[in-house]
């Protein structure tokens, strides 16, 4: 189930996709963890990585939509394999993900634009081994696009922008800024003299910087989008590039699972193994069971993300899930397995600490986990009571290119967005008793009456959301689980854990303030215990012991 760099075929792409991605993996592990490890600590910049890169025209190759591709029939952007790619340099380090990340971002203004010209500077970028910026945050409001200080008056920009990524070097910034007729997206180059570089804002290896346009020249040619439209790009850019949040997170802790299960299952306390102690197993079958939830559900979003259309925007849902719920899972991972090496996790020599410390930051990347479940909650009645019919979305791993991602349309109207019958994932499971139980509680959320006064308490709604996006993580784990044909043990065990949860966040809705005497009612009755089942928990445990020395990066 997990990413080894020993074993690692992606079969399932393309020639050229696959030997991109076995070629970053073997690029990092010649380098070796001491070199990985020391370059953190140092916080050098990462100008290796990047001239492989460049060389292998790696993110040329992946980033470059076919229409810009000038005839090159292996450049597209494909979700499925960006998705791989992220997955793959999460688990060698959030600074390897960052600097791809914020290239994903940085394009997404120039690849919905008209501009023919802005998009061929890019695509030449990228062949040159460039990588871009997002220049959107600025200090005073963070990433709020309804106010900016950016400002563009009379063909120059002036302003600060704030925590940008790359913004040390990269060829194309595109840059949200506002005019007197209203929003622009527009291309500046970080080596222009009018692009004042101020600092790094963060003590890494990545380079999240602030910089300064003074009198910045912005021509015609320079323009992205203007109006509705620069508003509009800005929010599909996070929709398009946020969503590997999701697999960096999965990468960060699927490294730190080979470290920290072996290294626990090696070390003797009192005569034994430290994973003969019960809570020992407890906690790491449990950081492995929600590690493989993670991967179940993010890998099913890219099909949806895919096969996403004007008439199918359901993606727009799973999107703040991968940004918000599985990283926030991540978090939990980690922690489990902290729990049990303890002291060893602190120690300079592990990629361990360094994950402990990384997985923080993707939840609050993305704004924060209360901007995505307040996002998440516009969706909840429409989900819950107004299904409609869909055509199955299969597994998406063909050599198509994501075009829809480039023209999503204005960002409004997420409430009339519907989803096919929830339901319908959970059925042909409901033989499994822990499966059946989450169903118990699930089905009852669509009964829970929130009154209109509610509506404006956001610390009381937060509660339900988190409740609601459990539905929705068991509901694509179960798509996937069926296209994969994964292990009932297994299946049962993630959907025990999701009992617990479920039961968790009602006792958090039962004790707020705003909870009426119906509604703590409501909650007590959703406090359910998962169903224990020895030989289940033994099935499970053998799997995590089988990760015992089966990867550990080359010295």
């Amino acid at each position: 189930m997990l990413f080894n760099p020993n074993t690692y075929d992606p079969a399932h792409f393309d020639a050229e996709t696959r030997r991109l991605l076995r070629a970053t993996v073997d690029f990092f592990e010649e380098r070796g963890k001491r070199a990985l490890i020391d370059s953190y600590v140092n916080r050098t910049w990462y100008a290796d990585f990047l001239d492989f890169a460049a060389k292998e025209g790696l993110f040329a190759t992946f980033l470059t939509p076919a229409p810009d591709a000038n005839g090159n029939r292996h450049k597209r952007w494909d979700t499925a394999r960006n998705a791989a790619l992220s997955e793959i340099l999460g688990f060698y380090g959030l600074d390897y993900w960052y600097v791809w990340q914020v290239t994903v971002l940085g394009l997404g203004p120039v690849w919905q634009s008209s501009n023919a010209q802005a998009r061929a500077h890019a695509a030449r970028l990228l062949d040159e081994g460039h990588v871009m910026a997002f220049g959107l945050s600025e200090r005073g409001h963070g990433a709020d696009i309804y106010s900016t200080d950016m400002v563009v008056r009379g063909g120059v920009a002036n302003g600060t922008k704030y925590y940008i990524g790359n913004g040390n070097v990269a060829g194309l910034v595109s840059v949200f800024g506002r005019t007197e007729d209203g929003y622009v997206f527009f291309k500046a180059d970080s080596r222009h003299p009018d692009y004042h570089l101020i600092k790094n804002v963060v003590n890494k290896q990545m380079y999240v910087s602030t910089f300064e346009l003074t009198d910045y020249p912005v021509r015609d040619e320079d323009v992205l989008h203007s109006g509705q439209a620069a508003f509009d790009a800005a929010l599909n850019t996070v929709n398009i590039g946020k969503f590997n949040l999701c697999t960096a997170a999965v990468g960060i802790c699927e490294h730190a699972m080979y470290e920290a299960v072996t290294h626990a299952h090696r070390r003797i306390l009192y005569g034994k193994p430290v994973t003969d102690f019960p809570h020992v197993r407890r906690e790491l079958s449990d950081a492995y069971v929600r590690l493989v939830a993670m991967k179940l559900f993010s890998d099913r979003a890219v099909d949806y993300f895919r096969s996403a259309g004007p008439d199918d925007r359901r993606y727009l849902l799973f999107n703040p899930m991968t940004k918000m719920k599985v990283t926030t899972e991540g978090e939990r991972v980690i922690d489990l397995m902290w729990d049990v090496i303890a002291a060893k996790g602190f120690e300079a020599d592990t990629y361990f600490d360094k994950a402990a410390m990384d997985i923080r930051g993707l939840p609050k990347l993305e704004g924060t986990v209360h901007v995505n479940l307040a996002l998440i909650l516009k969706f909840m009645p429409s989900y819950l009571h107004h299904p409609v019919a869909y055509e199955p979305v299969p597994t998406r791993h063909d050599a198509a290119d994501d075009q829809f991602l480039f023209r999503q349309g204005p960002a409004r109207g997420l409430g009339a967005i519907r989803f096919h019958d929830w339901r319908i994932a959970y059925d042909p499971f409901l033989d499994l008793p822990n499966v059946a139980r989450f169903r118990e509680q699930a089905d009852a959320l669509g009964d829970l009456r929130v009154a209109p006064e509610q509506q404006a308490d956001l610390d009381f709604l937060l509660s339900v959301g988190q409740l609601f996006a459990l539905v929705v993580y068991g509901h694509l784990i179960l798509e996937q689980a069926e296209l994969t044909g994964l292990d009932a043990h297994l299946l049962d065990e993630i959907f025990a854990i999701l009992v617990r949860d479920f039961a968790q966040h009602a006792t958090d809705l039962h004790g707020k303030t705003a909870t009426t005497e119906e509604q703590a009612a409501w909650a007590r009755a959703r406090i359910l215990r998962p169903v224990a089942d020895e030989v289940r928990a033994a099935a499970v445990w053998e799997r995590v012991l089988a990760l015992v020395g089966a990867y550990e990066m080359r010295p």
